[in-house]
């Protein structure tokens, strides 16, 4: 049995060992299950962020596939992101628990996708107020979103279940927001539609640490879906336009260069538009312009299988509509 194989089996154990203890104790919920801790990054004073795995989302890793970030302000504690399950969110306020004992006040969502949202219920039940940019309401009323829900509960179960729900914003921003935590200033800039219609950026100017959400991916390939990639480079370009000292992704690992955060997403942007652009316009056949297309600059990436081919597709069709 090879290592990755063990690793799956290790992490399936250790499910069955927590649905075991949940079932012969019926009066105890995940909640209040023994939780453990999320591994916290420090990236400046008061700034942390967990990372996901850069991986598809499963039952086994509990749909821990982003990242999710906070901040302690003077007023208390903003979180941004919920990450994939509620599982996970208490997981991550036990991390927080471990760092202070401020009430976490607000929850910034930077788009409504599922890795990132599906924690939301358990920020909300200690009372936090969810933002998020207001093109997120029309997913959240789509027959997309609970269908994607529905199959989410087999897919993930039990980490996502019967008593996840679909969070709305308390406060649907339009355009850009400033909040002021006690002299404490947390920007939530609005760079959609790029990665979706409705994406949010949370900027620190004190600790120049800007949380990308999914405008950025690093350490593998980008998840292009219906994305508007046109609006997407000109969001990458506002990153640099900010100068931030230090960037998050919505996957992968935080950098301290954000010149150099920026060129894997914009170059892999540029690139599906490059090589899809003439065949869309020219109503060619995808497949062979997929099949005439060298990928080996992306092939070695984690995800390249699984996405690649359906971001080439959807930037194909995407060219077509403009």
């Amino acid at each position: 049995m090879n290592m990755h194989a063990i690793a799956r089996r290790f992490r399936l154990v250790q499910v069955l060992i927590l649905l075991s203890f949940c079932f012969l104790n019926p009066s105890v919920g995940f909640a209040q299950a023994p939780l453990e801790p999320l591994k916290l990054i420090q990236v400046a004073p008061n700034v942390f962020y967990v990372q996901g795995l850069a991986e598809l989302g499963s039952s086994q890793n509990q749909n821990f596939i982003s990242n999710a970030g906070f901040v302690v302000t003077p007023q208390g504690v903003v979180v941004i992101d919920a990450l994939g399950s509620p599982m996970l969110a208490q997981r991550l306020i036990t991390s927080i628990r471990a760092i202070t004992s401020k009430p976490i006040i607000a929850l910034v969502l930077t788009h409504y996708h599922a890795d990132h949202i599906y924690g939301a219920q358990a920020f909300k039940a200690l009372g936090a107020t969810i933002y998020a940019q207001a093109a997120g309401k029309n997913y959240l009323n789509s027959d997309a979103a609970i269908q994607r829900l529905q199959s989410s509960r087999i897919d993930f179960a039990p980490w996502v279940n019967a008593e996840t729900k679909l969070m709305p914003a308390d406060i649907w921003i339009q355009g850009d927001l400033k909040l002021d935590l006690g002299g404490y200033p947390v920007q939530l800039l609005h760079a959609g539609p790029a990665h979706s219609p409705e994406d949010l950026m949370v900027y620190l100017p004190i600790s120049g640490v800007l949380f990308s959400g999914d405008i950025l991916f690093q350490g593998r390939i980008p998840f292009v879906g219906n994305a508007d990639s046109k609006g997407w480079l000109h969001s990458l370009e506002r990153i640099e336009s900010l100068k931030p000292k230090m960037i998050v992704p919505g996957h992968g690992s935080f950098s301290n260069q954000p010149e150099k955060a920026v060129v894997f997403t914009r170059d892999y942007l540029r690139y599906l538009r490059e090589t899809m652009g003439p065949a869309a316009r020219n109503l060619e056949s995808f497949d062979e312009a997929y099949r005439a297309t060298n990928w080996s600059e992306y092939e070695g990436y984690p995800l390249f299988k699984a996405a690649n081919r359906m971001n080439a597709y959807n930037t194909y069709l995407l060219i077509q509509s403009e």
